[in-house]
């Protein structure tokens, strides 16, 4: 099995944050280096066990995403790659906990808003549904199930959490009077346009995008930018074609293999209430994971 990176330690950078997932360093005042650890998240909440060759996967597959779907591919929008090598701003000693698994990113003002777009209903998307009729105040037909493909993608926005703490579910409505109605309306049409163009894609190879998640950030010059990861199954719900059927939460390619788990574990003799520390994930859900994460991208990218 692949050695894995829960986190990183390099010396000639100063560090920015670390993430659930991703270490960001500073390089100069304009850019990041953003380095993807094996760190996994699940319900906020960061495990105590990596998933070995997980950073390197999950920045492999963004990378091929933003070349599809960026100014080199669809052009549906701006992208915070610089095209430079990771590799060429640390010290000789620091390449191989970078090499293959970084980005090295323009520097940007992050919107605080998650722009959520859900193809299918499922997972929180679904318990509403359930409740309200509705997802993040967007009403949809009656009589849907679990899995049920939407009529059109529906863009169901989140309010950025802190690490540790939870996404907040949020109407349109509200990131208007966070980000302004113009910022707000290109962020969710931008949204869609992205969804839709990788889920098509993406069913051509045998994989369901249930849902995704992006994240944006603005320039020096204001322009709106995808930002952070995009389409990885750690932002995305991934379900191979040939097992889905409505009704039923299909095999994930994706971390509810983990979730799942972690539905019915315990602590202390009581089911886990999903708050820090995590219970410790045992190593053949750990490799489960791995494999699944790894099926994901060699059908993705063949």
């Amino acid at each position: 099995m692949a050695s894995s990176l829960h986190t990183s330690t390099l010396h000639s950078l100063p560090l920015l944050a670390r993430g659930k997932v991703r270490d960001n360093y500073a390089v100069g005042s304009d850019r990041i280096l953003m380095l993807a650890s094996d760190r996994l998240s699940a319900f906020d909440v960061i495990m105590g066990e990596p998933i070995p060759g997980k950073g390197a996967l999950l920045t492999q597959m963004a990378l091929f995403w933003f070349d599809k779907l960026g100014p080199q591919g669809l052009n549906i929008c701006p992208i915070h790659l610089t095209g430079e090598a990771p590799e060429s701003v640390v010290a000789a000693d620091e390449v191989a906990q970078v090499h293959g698994r970084s980005m090295l990113v323009k520097r940007l003002t992050p919107l605080p808003v998650e722009a959520v777009v859900r193809g299918y209903l499922a997972g929180s998307g679904w318990k509403e549904y359930q409740a309200a009729g509705a997802v993040c105040g967007v009403p949809l037909p009656p009589g849907l199930r679990n899995a049920s493909r939407l009529p059109a993608p529906i863009y169901t926005p989140a309010a950025k959490a802190a690490v540790g703490g939870h996404d907040e579910n949020i109407t349109f409505a509200q990131t208007v009077e966070m980000v302004g109605l113009d910022l707000a309306t290109r962020m969710r049409d931008i949204s869609i346009a992205l969804y839709e163009a990788a889920a098509a894609f993406a069913l051509t190879k045998g994989i369901i995008i249930a849902d995704t998640k992006f994240e944006f950030g603005l320039d020096a010059a204001g322009t709106l930018t995808l930002m952070d990861e995009v389409l990885t199954p750690d932002s995305s719900r991934y379900w191979p074609l040939e097992r889905y059927a409505e009704g039923s939460n299909p095999p994930s390619y994706d971390k509810q293999f983990v979730r799942d788990w972690l539905e019915a574990a315990q602590v202390d003799g009581k089911l886990w209430d999903k708050s820090p520390p995590a219970p410790r994930v045992p190593d053949a859900v750990i490799a489960q994971t791995a494999a699944k994460y790894q099926e994901a991208l060699q059908r993705l990218m063949g």
